[in-house]
């Protein structure tokens, strides 16, 4: 099922050819809706667990607060933070996020949207400008996304780069409160799978908690045994 989606995603994007970066992209996989008048405050942690002391222990902090600005556009700001073993948690970067819902859902086979981020280091002159393609599509109970990525980095502490990512889900609709999920996610320094549950909490109202937790396994030396991940969203 997952195959197909993917392979729908590189179908529809021809002449894309994979450039690769240093550095791990798991984190979250994004759905392409845009909800009117939604408000979020975010919050999504990493931990990476290894056995070389270069990718144990490190940990990447993400707090992001975003509102729809139409029912097919949202927008949100995030501050990155890390610690690693050798530093205590710093402030490290700030990041820009928009995304647009480009069809209705169940309009088309799949649910389409793209995603647009700008980041810049704190401390460093690097730049990051990226976009996804983002792909949803259900199965009776289950639900497959992915998201394609391009990105490029730029600045006077780094080499100008090209990147591409890709980042799959696939999701059982058990109930509302607990969804099993399996994720992978591909790059040039990241190669992981592993099992994630997500929930939502309904509040009352527009109020509600999202909840994702999971842990993605690295198949390769460049990814970290384990990278431990929570997010947590709360919507109004």
């Amino acid at each position: 099922m997952i195959t197909g989606l993917v392979g729908g995603l590189f179908i529809s994007l021809p002449g894309a050819v994979p450039l690769y970066a240093d550095g791990s992209i798991i984190d979250k996989v994004y759905h392409p809706y845009v909800q009117l008048l939604e408000k979020e405050i975010e919050y999504r942690l990493r931990y990476q667990d290894d056995d070389d002391p270069e990718l144990d222990d490190q940990q990447r902090h993400k707090l992001g607060l975003g509102q729809s600005l139409s029912d097919r556009v949202f927008a949100e700001i995030y501050l990155i933070g890390k610690n690693t073993p050798d530093s205590d948690f710093e402030l490290s970067a700030v990041e820009a996020e928009l995304k647009l819902q480009l069809t209705e859902q169940g309009e088309y086979n799949n649910d389409w949207g793209m995603l647009f981020e700008l980041e810049r280091e704190k401390d460093e002159n690097i730049w990051e400008a990226s976009t996804a393609l983002i792909a949803l599509h259900e199965w009776s109970r289950w639900i497959g996304t992915a998201n394609l990525s391009l990105a490029y980095e730029w600045g006077n502490d780094i080499d100008n780069e090209l990147e591409t990512g890709l980042a799959t889900q696939l999701r059982y609709r058990y109930s509302q409160a607990v969804e099993p999920a399996l994720e992978v996610y591909f790059s040039e320094d990241t190669q992981g799978l592993g099992p994630v549950l997500t929930g939502v909490q309904r509040l009352g109202g527009r109020r509600k908690l999202l909840w994702e937790f999971g842990v993605i396994l690295g198949l390769d030396n460049s990814t970290a045994d384990a990278s431990w991940k929570f997010n947590i969203e709360y919507e109004y």
